[in-house]
Formats: structure tokens, sequence, C-alpha cells
């Protein structure tokens, strides 16, 4: 019973999703799940939790307060793509997933190192008094251990930045299916999206004691 209460709201969320009314005023079929999109967007969700790990080790918290990265969080989503899209060589061919990585990472990448170095602890005095080893051992004890939960609370934001992205590019992606899903009231769809969310609630949930 210790995640009891946490199940029960993703159970009945499920069981909400099945119960839709349908789409009356806007019949629609469930969309195709786009198979070819997963192992691309997985290697820039891969690319971004390396990264952003990476980058938040080397500038501990202070990177929450860089103004250089404040300035390439600012530009939203749409400006990064429009960018990338006019800057395209209109000789070659369309843009695809592969510039969809590229802006994705530029949009994201800033943000996320900015969000995990404002959860680290402070240095000072502590552990800042025992070397720089220390430092970064404790750094890379309490990003070991946000790890999980960064993940989890911010993935359905790039799901939602994603979609922005693949209008521009013109592509099929997880945030398009997901959207054309809750636009069609795809009960079995929405709940499958549900699970998966559930899924990953639960697999963060033993990091909570530490």
């Amino acid at each position: 019973m210790k995640y009891g209460t946490g199940w029960f709201v993703w159970v009945a969320a499920v069981a909400m999703a099945f119960m839709l009314p349908g789409s009356v005023w806007h019949p629609a079929s469930a969309p195709v799940f786009p198979w070819q999109s997963l192992l691309p967007m997985g290697l820039v969700l891969a690319a971004l939790g390396l990264a952003t790990p990476a980058l938040s080790l080397w500038l501990g918290p202070t990177g929450a307060r860089l103004g250089p990265l404040a300035l390439l969080e600012a530009p939203p989503d749409f400006l990064w793509g429009g960018l990338l899209l006019a800057a395209w060589p209109s000789h070659g061919e369309a843009p695809g997933l592969a510039a969809f990585g590229v802006a994705f990472l530029a949009a994201a990448l800033p943000t996320e190192v900015r969000w995990l170095c404002s959860a680290l602890p402070t240095e000072l005095p502590f552990p800042a008094a025992y070397g720089s080893a220390a430092i970064m051992g404790a750094r890379r004890i309490a990003i070991l251990h946000l790890l999980p939960r960064w993940f989890a609370a911010r993935l359905p934001l790039w799901l939602t930045a994603a979609l922005i992205l693949e209008r521009i590019f013109g592509i099929q992606g997880l945030g398009s299916d997901w959207m054309q899903r809750i636009g069609s009231r795809d009960r079995a769809g929405i709940a499958i999206w549900m699970l998966g969310f559930a899924l990953l609630w639960r697999m963060t949930r033993r990091w909570e004691r530490r």
C-alpha cells in the first residue's frame, strides 16, 4: 500500500480515458503510431539525457545563474525551428528528423541544464572546503539521484515542445501522435499513453527516500 494513493490516481485517469464519450462532433480515426520516429527520437532524448548531466556536473549550482545560458534559453522552440528551416540549403533534401533533433537540442539543452543546476545543493562552505575532488564527488552523487525525477518531470514538456517542431518540419512524431489521439478521442491510445506515464512515475518512486 506504499504507493496505493498514486496508483489509484493513475488507474482512475486510465479509466476516465476509456470512458470518453467519443468524437460526436468531429469523427476521426486513430492515427497510425509513428514507429519510424522511435529510434531517431530515442537518440535525441539520449543525447539530451547525456549532455545535460555532463554540463551540469561541469557547471555546478552556479550554472543556474549563468547569463549566456539564460540568453540561449530565451528563444522559444518555434524560433529555433524557424531559423534552422530558413538556413536549410534549398538544393538539399527536405529537413526531417535530423533537423528536428538539432532544433530540439538547441531549444531544450540550455533550459534543462539550468533546471538541473538549480536543483543541485549549495557547495559553500561544504564540500568546497575539502577541495575540487569533494565538490565533483558531491555533484556526481546529487545528479545521479536527481536524474530519474528530472526525466519524469520534464518528459511531458518535451512532448509538447516536440509537437511544435514536428509541425514546423512536417514530420510525424511522438508529440503529434499524443495530440492526435486526444483530438480523435482514441480511448485505447490515450490509455496506453497514460499507462506509460504511470510506469515512468513508478520507476522514480524508489529514489524517494534518497
